[in-house]
């Protein structure tokens, strides 16, 4: 107990080694938590810690501090479809998804090929923000490859029923988002995981970009894994979710690129710096 009469939790890592489960050992166990709806029939689901009442205390560094609060800002920033920028960042994923076919409009239907569940891709964002929109292009321009290959469902045998690709993407932020308590600008995260990713985020400014990219892969393994169909998708993230903070508390991970499923974005891709 703490002087204000607050409980307070051990930040213990997982040691690696499989569990009877064929997952890793684990001190800190997750269960599912609320929904939050992200585009038609989609869900993230929000995972707490066993103990509701408990909160971390530790003290951040300045370096952490500059990045935390440099992530928030970039959460905290909406889609504005009026915005220049937005627009141009909006069409520049287009070309890189498909270069060399023309766009005929910001406003087209053409937007649903990618997974866009109408003509207005604008009307998507309301969950992930404008970041959900950076976090596409990331991926797009740093690991084309295995873009390409989720982007057209080249890999695997795939479901009848698909998941929409960029609607798809916008869970994966907003699934990062609430994983990793960044919903409140200049507000401390809350977890442990959120706590442990400090560390990997002053390591390397791009680490939610790369983490991204890579819960966008474990995705779409898991998917795979299940034999997973549209209505199975909210399942299907929760078990990336909780694999990824699995991952997170592992020992021996102290960069970004040290995560097991980091791996996934370079089996079959290049990667560009």
């Amino acid at each position: 107990m703490g002087d204000n009469g607050g409980s307070f939790v051990t930040v213990r890592r997982i040691t690696k080694g499989p569990d009877r489960g064929g997952g890793y050992q684990s001190t800190h166990e997750v269960v599912a938590g609320s929904t939050a709806w992200i585009g038609k029939g989609f869900s993230c689901v929000c995972a707490q810690g066993i103990d509701s009442d408990a909160r971390l205390s530790f003290d951040l560094t300045p370096c952490q501090e500059e990045c935390l609060r440099k992530l928030q800002c970039r959460v905290d920033v909406a889609y504005e479809s009026s915005k220049k920028e937005h627009q141009e960042t909006l069409r520049t994923l287009w070309y890189a998804a498909y270069p060399g076919v023309k766009l005929h409009g910001l406003i087209s239907e053409q937007w649903k090929e990618m997974g866009w569940q109408g003509k207005d891709p604008s009307t998507d964002f309301r969950g992930g923000g404008f970041i959900s929109l950076e976090n596409l292009l990331f991926f797009a321009r740093r690991y084309p490859k295995s873009f390409q290959d989720l982007l057209r469902k080249q890999e695997g045998n795939r479901a009848l029923c698909e998941y929409p690709f960029a609607v798809a993407g916008i869970n994966v932020t907003f699934m990062l988002i609430q994983m990793l308590d960044l919903q409140v600008v200049a507000a401390k995260p809350r977890s442990i995981v959120g706590a442990i990713f400090l560390n990997l985020l002053s390591e390397n400014d791009w680490a939610f970009d790369i983490l991204y990219c890579i819960a966008f892969k474990l995705m779409d393994q898991q998917w795979l894994a299940m034999h997973a169909s549209y209505m199975d998708f909210n399942t299907v993230m929760k078990s990336t979710r909780r694999q990824l903070e699995q991952e997170l508390l592992l020992e021996n991970v102290s960069r970004i690129e040290d995560l097991p499923s980091f791996k996934l974005l370079l089996n079959r891709s290049q990667h560009l710096s």
